[in-house]
């Protein structure tokens, strides 16, 4: 294809904070790209955190990173793909540095500029308006829109069997909280686990500690409704911080504390808790995405005595091409089941799936494209 694809994206401009459908023009796929027909995006709350942050250079900008759909057309020296192909949009990787050539892309060193940058490296943008081009590529795909430009990189084939409209959240949020527990800290079966948050990132991590052999997961959240989800996906215990003294009561359940706790919130207060959770050599993985930079306090000697350790995680450490792939055949044997956490609403309904995201009535939102 040589012309431009008229699409619909859903903007966010810099004088509202609503999503806002739009008639807008995608560029044709360049070296290492394609273009893909989205089929699905997930919201993240990485997204709604960015809706209210202005685009740097006073553009709308068009965000969604858990995007699912089919490939239309590849561009130049793309390998290992084709037209009609199944993929799971994730994070960009720029495949140099010493994280990605040490097999782990979630340590990419340019994971900041490829991912929140609004343009390709060279400057240019593949969506424009009427007005001009549009602050996108946000991780390489901007998959709040009909179609998006995805890099061979951030392409995932996943098998046609698979219900294509579920998968974008294995691209962050569901590989985030389950690749956070397998890959990165490694939990061993018999351990004991404690998650904060009970939100798709956590409750994914449940789900992976259930399916490796954790012998107590403990879930905190404030929400009782999630809390009792989180029962049925593996937690063995769960704590309503707003009227329990968490630690105390983790350490009620585990004796001396855990052996891992996972922080999902990006609160001050529950990573401090976690920390302080944690027994003899724990380790905590805090994974919550926090508005700007958070200062976070803890007992420096608790630390050293006990010799724990403290883990910041990205998309749970994941190598996307071979992680995804393997989570998305544990949910088609019933192993992961992601489909107890969605909840899918039309494209045209983005506000309505945002507030409802933000208000805890959906736990991921799904958008299915028309």
């Amino acid at each position: 294809m040589s012309r431009n694809l008229e699409i619909r994206s859903a903007l966010v401009t810099p004088s509202a904070n609503q999503f806002v459908i739009s008639e807008t023009w995608l560029a044709p796929p360049r070296e290492k790209e394609a273009l893909v027909r989205l089929v699905g995006c997930g919201i993240c709350h990485t997204d709604l955190t960015f809706r209210h942050q202005p685009a740097p250079n006073g553009r709308p900008r068009v965000l969604g990173h858990e995007g699912s759909g089919v490939i239309e057309a590849i561009g130049p020296d793309v390998t290992g793909f084709l037209p009609g192909d199944h993929v799971v949009l994730t994070f960009l990787s720029c495949g140099q540095c010493r994280g990605c050539l040490s097999g782990v892309e979630a340590a990419c060193e340019m994971f900041l500029p490829l991912n929140f940058g609004g343009c390709r490296q060279d400057g240019s943008h593949a969506l424009h308006d009427h007005n001009g081009p549009i602050h996108d590529r946000f991780f390489g795909q901007s998959a709040f829109s009909t179609y998006a430009i995805a890099h061979e990189r951030n392409m995932v084939r996943v098998p046609t069997i698979a219900p294509l409209e579920l998968l974008g959240p294995f691209g962050c949020g569901f590989q985030t909280g389950a690749g956070a527990v397998i890959n990165v800290l490694k939990v061993p079966s018999g351990a004991t686990v404690a998650v904060f948050g009970a939100g798709a990132v956590g409750l994914c991590a449940v789900m992976m500690a259930r399916y490796l052999g954790a012998i107590t997961i403990v879930v905190v959240d404030v929400n009782p409704q999630r809390l009792e989800l989180a029962l049925t996906l593996g937690a063995t215990h769960i704590i309503d911080a707003r009227t329990a003294d968490v630690v105390h009561e983790i350490r009620r359940i585990c004796g001396a504390g855990v052996d891992f706790s996972l922080d999902t919130s990006g609160h001050s207060a529950a990573m401090r808790q976690a920390i302080d959770a944690l027994g003899w050599r724990g380790v905590c993985g805090l994974v919550g995405v926090t508005p700007g930079s958070t200062d976070v306090a803890f007992d420096a000697g608790d630390l050293l005595v006990k010799s724990k350790s403290i883990r910041g995680i990205v998309e749970g450490g994941s190598a996307p091409g071979s992680f995804i792939p393997w989570l998305v055949d544990l949910y088609l044997k019933g192993s992961f089941p992601i489909d107890r956490l969605i909840t899918l609403y039309p494209f045209e309904e983005i506000n309505r799936a945002a507030a409802d995201s933000l208000d805890g009535r959906t736990i991921k939102p799904i958008l299915v494209m028309s």
